[in-house]
């Protein structure tokens, strides 16, 4: 039987970041879910509380309906994604046949990048949603590697208030991007059937965490040269090509 796959975005993205990684992989004859996190496309559910661990059950749920239907599953996560991803694994390893990750990891010495500090500050993050255009973080997204569709796409959901308002929420519930006092203590819980996926030009996260990730618990990195954050968009064949030999070896 195929496994099924359940791929995870992350922020600023919506589903639309996977759609080149997709393509490469060709995925036709495997069910494959690629849902919304709570709050990115549509408004926020009525009581849904935005916080990090509100996804990651969230998430777990998500992969409870693949696994109902289809047995244990691939999990593939990118940026927070990629932490969700991973904290699901942590906490339903039985719904885990692999998990593989891109350029984020759960990791007690990361600080978190400059606009997770941002984010995470009362007022300033405000500030800096009411003032952050859509025009402008499609081109600055384009930038840094994501295509252009994409990023003009992901722009459109970025005039949603609900969007900028859960990832305040979520920024904050995670302290910037802080682990070392919850998250990262369950490192040990991780199934030993995962992968990391690197753009060696990250500015968010730099490849040194995934490296360092990688010697502490001896999980496989693949590194994209030439690719930054979004490497999943950019070079979305040479992603596809580490995830089926990663697939095919568990």
């Amino acid at each position: 039987m195929t496994t099924a796959k359940l791929f995870i975005h992350g922020v600023p993205d919506s589903p639309a970041i996977w759609r080149p990684l997709l393509a490469a992989l060709d995925l036709r004859d495997t069910p494959v879910a690629v849902p919304a996190l709570p709050g990115f496309t549509a408004p926020l559910p009525q009581a849904f509380p935005a916080t990090k661990d509100s996804y990651a059950d969230w998430a777990v749920g998500q992969a409870e309906t693949l696994f109902a239907a289809h047995g244990p599953i691939d999990i593939v996560g990118h940026d927070w994604g990629a932490l969700i991803a991973q904290r699901v694994a942590m906490l339903r390893p039985d719904l885990i046949r692999s998990w593989a990750i891109s350029n984020a990891v759960i990791d007690p010495d990361y600080r978190g990048h400059r606009l997770a500090r941002i984010w995470n500050t009362p007022v300033l993050g405000e500030l800096f949603m009411a003032l952050s255009k859509p025009a402008k973080l499609a081109a600055g997204l384009a930038a840094q590697g994501m295509p252009r569709d994409i990023a003009e796409e992901e722009a459109v959901q970025w005039a949603m208030k609900d969007k900028r308002r859960a990832i305040l929420k979520l920024y904050r519930s995670a302290k910037g991007l802080s682990f070392e006092h919850d998250w990262a203590r369950d490192i040990d819980k991780l199934p030993a059937t995962g992968a990391l996926i690197w753009g060696a030009g990250d500015p968010y996260v730099e490849l040194s965490v995934g490296q360092r990730f990688a010697a502490n618990t001896g999980t496989p990195l693949t590194v994209i040269e030439g690719a930054g954050h979004w490497a999943i968009a950019e070079r979305p064949e040479e992603v596809a090509v580490a995830l089926k030999a990663f697939w095919s070896a568990v």
